[in-house]
């Protein structure tokens, strides 16, 4: 649509002949605007938020001390049960010892038959003292 048609004038006009037409407000103005900052009181207060807050974490730490105990006293009876069955270990690992130190002097004896003043099973070190072999096995087949 052309000015014309609008304005109820034929042809060009000038714009400033042209009568003012601007919106304005309507009749009674517009309402209020908000600008207040209004934030809602619904919900939990922060007494009742920490409180909360304080009763989850100590139900929580109450529940891992509870966990605590019971790995513990787990724990004890593991070791209350490898403290019993140790004689019985100990008693199978000297006995495999004596036969493999047995086999082992044997070995000792046929290799170095030849060897002038040998005594089986004597130390090479003067130390006095008997040590086991740091191996942990006494196997002369893989020596």
């Amino acid at each position: 649509m052309t000015e014309a048609v609008i304005r109820n004038k034929p042809g060009m006009a000038s714009v400033k002949d042209m009568p003012v037409l601007q919106d304005g407000p309507p009749p009674g103005g517009f309402p209020p605007a908000r600008y207040a900052r209004r934030i809602p009181n619904k919900g939990p207060s922060a007494v009742a938020i920490f409180l909360a807050a304080f009763g989850t974490f100590s139900w929580g730490m109450y529940q891992v001390g509870k966990g605590n105990k019971i790995r513990r006293a787990l724990k004890e009876e593991k070791y209350a049960a490898r403290r019993a069955i140790l004689p019985v270990l100990q008693a199978e690992e000297d006995e495999r010892f004596v036969k493999e130190w047995k086999k082992y002097l044997d070995f000792e004896a046929e290799v170095m038959k030849d060897v002038p003043n040998w005594k089986v099973g004597e130390s090479v070190y003067n130390s006095g003292r008997w040590m086991p072999p740091a191996t942990g096995e006494l196997r002369p087949e893989v020596w």
